[in-house]
């Protein structure tokens, strides 16, 4: 499993960092980081949770 994040979609509003603070993190300058892209597949339904938060759709699940 891998997150892909969009840039050109992400607004950095901190949906999914509110719902995975591990994974996902908006730093100081605003932009959103995949902290860790390929999470283990026991953290998939909290990464479902996170892609479906984002209401910009910037995120996604590769598998």
């Amino acid at each position: 499993m891998r997150i892909v994040l969009d840039e050109s979609k992400c607004s950095s509003l901190g949906m999914c960092e509110s719902v995975a603070p591990n994974v996902f993190e908006v730093g100081d300058d605003g932009a959103l980081t995949v902290l860790n892209p390929t999470p283990p597949e026991d953290q998939r339904a909290l990464m479902e949770e996170a892609v479906a938060a984002c209401p910009t759709g910037a995120l996604s699940i590769e598998d």
